[in-house]
């Protein structure tokens, strides 16, 4: 089995859950509690098998079923538990859920231009900024990442708040928000600073 340490810094295998329904259809499902659909579960299997050889200290994923199913793919066959983070919950999209993104796109141009080139600025009606989603996630990110230095540990945290986590923890921008809506069950390693 691989091990995966760093002396100064937890490695965090950062995992997108399989996909929903909402996902292939390019639906802004945000906080909505959906169930993966057949491809997702495929993409979870898949997920589990690829990191199979790597040793998890930990895993700790979003409240939402899709997440609940990976991490329960996740941790079959080791011996940890998954918990659920609760600040993982995704981007409550307000009146946008079930949205096509091309419907805003198409009806909304101005506001659309703004997610991509200022992310963190747009608030759908009804719904959470990116702002304070980003604020929230990282506020628990942080306390997971305080509690397992030098540890390897799997956040399953759904997109488009998985990119956020990820810009933050690489010090890099915060990504254009409809390019980062739907999960595709992947998964990436960021070394951490705690």
């Amino acid at each position: 089995m691989i091990t995966l340490r760093s002396a100064a810094k937890s490695t965090v295998v950062l995992i997108r859950p399989g996909a929903t329904t909402f996902d292939e259809q390019g639906r802004m499902k945000g906080s909505l509690d959906m169930p993966m659909c057949e491809r997702g579960r495929e993409q979870a299997e898949n997920l589990s098998k690829e990191l199979a050889g790597i040793r998890l200290d930990a895993v700790y994923h979003a409240p939402c079923e899709s997440a609940v199913e990976t991490a329960a793919c996740l941790v079959e066959g080791r011996s940890i538990r998954s918990k659920v983070i609760e600040g993982f919950r995704n981007i409550d999209h307000g009146l946008w859920h079930g949205k096509l993104i091309d419907e805003i796109r198409r009806n909304q141009p101005r506001l659309y231009r703004s997610g991509a080139e200022h992310p963190e600025n747009v608030c759908p009606p009804g719904g959470e900024s990116v702002h304070a989603a980003a604020m929230r996630v990282m506020k628990a990110t942080q306390r997971v990442l305080k509690k397992s230095r030098n540890q390897v540990i799997a956040l399953v945290i759904p997109d488009p708040l998985a990119s956020l986590v990820a810009a933050q923890l690489n010090q890099e921008a915060m990504p254009d928000i409809w390019k980062v809506e739907t999960d595709a069950g992947n998964w990436q390693l960021i070394e951490a600073n705690c």
